[in-house]
């Protein structure tokens, strides 16, 4: 007589999974002391178990073979996570992004072929009292003019400078040169 259990067809692993799924949490939340990484960690188990079906052997322990992809799964995050800093704020991660820095040197290229198209006296106020970091009063008496001229003849540059550039008011050039951004600013500050 043969007994009901031969009978039974043999389950294959992918469907057994589904039975050890509430098991699988209640050892993954007594790990993690926290339902939501109890439950991130018997999904990477599922996961990684499921991929790796064909490295099981039929006839073997599947929930044994279950419960060792999640404990091993567990140890690998908890040594990662002692290699990790937090940041919740994301202060580190702000402070190791960089602005690549070609973006600078195209718009720099840019800028000066620009520059190059201003009248010789508005570089020369652009220079001086932007680059140099010269007062209005000081570029004056270099050139011989009076303030007036040089304050005019520096806002006019940095005007033909933008539209050159094809800058709108609210926009501003990003370079990397700070003598350059001075020469940009509206208060003539080499301190940008």
């Amino acid at each position: 007589m043969v007994s009901d259990s031969a009978k039974a067809p043999q389950k294959s692993p992918e469907d057994e999974l589904i039975e050890h799924l509430p098991a699988m949490r209640a050892f993954a939340l007594s790990l993690t002391r926290n339902s939501a990484q109890a439950d991130d960690l018997v999904q990477d188990t599922v996961v990684k178990a499921w991929t790796n079906f064909d490295k099981f052997q039929v006839g073997t322990n599947l929930r044994a073979w279950l419960f060792t992809i999640l404990r091993n799964t567990f140890y690998s995050n908890r040594r990662k996570a002692k290699r990790e800093v937090p940041d919740v704020d994301g202060v580190f991660a702000a402070g190791l992004a960089e602005k690549p820095s070609h973006d600078g040197r195209l718009q720099m290229n840019d800028f000066m072929r620009a520059f190059d198209k201003l009248p010789v006296e508005q570089r020369e106020a652009l220079l001086l009292v932007g680059a140099s970091g010269f007062s209005y009063e000081e570029a004056a008496e270099t050139c011989g003019v009076a303030i007036g001229t040089i304050k005019s003849r520096a806002n006019r540059g940095r005007k033909a400078l933008a539209e050159l550039l094809h800058l709108r008011d609210d926009e501003e050039l990003e370079l990397t040169d700070r003598a350059t951004m001075a020469v940009l600013s509206a208060s003539g500050s080499s301190s940008v």
